[in-house]
């Protein structure tokens, strides 16, 4: 219990700032972004590829929400949402945010003359999960062979030097916040830059084995579902928590990020259901995704009926993007696993460009912006500034993701891929542990590397009744399991 004198009809005067509504609404709105990352994504991602990567994939998410917490904390909260860097309009100065003095004090954007009533450490929570989440979103692209410690290496230092950059120029008081540049929730910050960061990271990495890439089937489509509904419901608090208030606009961010998600929703299966003859519920998960995000630069600024349309587009045009050019040849050369270039790089554009068209000056002036609205209040000029904005955002990725890749590989000299032997086992090899102990009481049912073995180059086979090949190869039951696993090849 608190021993605060603090009530809402004698405030304290130290904190008059404080105000109780919006300072509980943070934390909730903080939590349910948290529960997103885990265990939302960690286990999408764990069911959705094959059994011998389900652990190492939602490892991959537990490792990145711990180490950009502390990076967060110690430097990069400040790169991100503090003091401009001299007369850099990029980044903010960085510094540890650690002191009770801090912590205990009101939340301000210096570089951006915000102040809210709430206090600091509730801030730099809230704007920790979602640096957390748009690094683990980008993990999804490299799914199934990145090696472990080079995932450990390449997480603090894509938060440093492209995470903070974005979320400062277009959040924390940079150049594409003074432009105009409109981005209510990350449409831009999180997810053009995670689709394409992770698009860019894939094509340094190479792809997975071609056994794997011929047959990677999701290993458990249920638990899949479990967390594309933690994602769908947590992202009420993903956007309503942007106002930095209980308000209003965070009540119509909610609403209209529900009704997109929807539409995107039933626009995709339709799709399936039009050109594959079966409703594919991964392509529904696909296109509740490319809902989520289409709708998140967007979501106070825009009416319902603008919702709607946002939805109808990121419905289709993503699963045109993924279904029609994702086949195509060049294409394939990038081994992206979860497809984000599609539904986040793809969505996140199509998002902020719509933004541009949609956003209505109520929507800008609830989020306290003078902006005149977009196309459809006669202001054109905003879509050109939100195509300015990703076009940022999409070099500053390509540039920075790719610089990390190459300065892990050649002067930390630490491999980006695991090596053969252990992409042909998975967990069992990189963790020492396997999904799940369903049979022989928990002893290994796949193929496992012995330490001798791993030293020689020789795969042992722990458990062989028929002498069958390593988990997860097996061929799909039904005609319909291929149909759906070659359209997300």
């Amino acid at each position: 219990m608190s021993n605060s004198t603090l009530t809402d009809a004698d405030p304290d005067a130290s904190n008059s700032w404080l105000n109780k509504g919006d300072q509980a609404w943070q934390l909730t709105a903080g939590t349910l972004v948290a529960l997103q990352s885990i265990p939302g994504l960690a286990i999408l991602y764990a069911g959705f590829v094959k059994k011998k990567w389900a652990i190492n994939s939602a490892f991959m998410v537990f490792y990145a929400f711990s180490a950009t917490l502390i990076c967060w904390v110690i430097w990069a909260y400040k790169m991100a949402f503090g003091k401009q860097w001299g007369k850099f309009p990029l980044v903010g100065t960085p510094g540890p945010v650690l002191t009770m003095q801090q912590n205990l004090g009101q939340a301000t954007l210096p570089a951006a003359g915000l102040s809210t009533n709430f206090n600091l450490s509730t801030m730099i929570y809230f704007q920790f999960v979602f640096a957390a989440i748009t690094v683990i979103i980008l993990g999804g692209a490299l799914l199934g062979r990145i090696n472990l410690l080079a995932w450990m290496i390449f997480v603090p230092l894509w938060i440093t030097f492209s995470y903070t950059v974005g979320a400062f120029s277009l959040w924390g008081g940079g150049f594409l916040y003074n432009m105009g540049v409109l981005d209510y929730s990350g449409g831009y910050v999180i997810h053009l830059s995670s689709g394409t960061a992770g698009f860019t990271a894939a094509f340094w990495l190479g792809p997975r084995l071609q056994r794997d890439r011929d047959s990677f089937f999701p290993n458990n489509i249920l638990l899949m579902l479990v967390g594309a509904g933690i994602l769908w419901v947590c992202w009420n608090g993903f956007n309503g928590g942007d106002p930095y208030a209980a308000s209003p606009d965070a009540g119509v961010a909610v609403l209209n990020t529900n009704i997109c998600t929807a539409m995107s929703l039933l626009v995709w299966t339709t799709l399936d259901f039009v050109f594959f003859k079966k409703p594919s519920v991964i392509g529904a998960v696909q296109g509740e995704i490319t809902g989520l995000v289409a709708i998140t630069p967007a979501a106070g600024f825009v009416t319902g009926w603008g919702a709607i349309i946002i939805g109808a587009c990121s419905g289709s045009i993503p699963w045109i993007s993924m279904n029609v050019l994702g086949r195509m040849k060049w294409m394939k050369k990038v081994d992206d696993v979860m497809g984000v270039v599609h539904t986040h790089m793809v969505a996140g554009f199509m998002g902020g460009f719509l933004t541009g068209i949609f956003a209505t000056i109520d929507g800008c002036a609830a989020f306290g912006l003078t902006n005149p609205g977009g196309a459809i209040e006669g202001n054109g000029r905003q879509v050109w500034l939100q195509i300015v904005g990703a076009l940022f955002v999409i070099g500053l990725n390509l540039f920075m993701t790719s610089l990390i890749c190459l300065f892990i590989k050649y002067v930390l000299r630490v491999p980006l891929r695991l090596s053969e032997q252990e992409l042909l086992v998975g967990d069992d090899a990189v963790h020492g542990e396997e999904a799940y102990a369903l049979f022989f009481e928990g002893e290994r049912s796949h193929l496992s590397l012995q330490s001798t073995a791993l030293e020689s180059g020789h795969i042992i086979d722990a458990h062989s009744p028929g002498n069958r090949e390593g988990s997860g190869h097996e061929s799909p039951s039904s005609p319909s399991a291929a149909k759906i696993a070659n359209k997300l090849s």
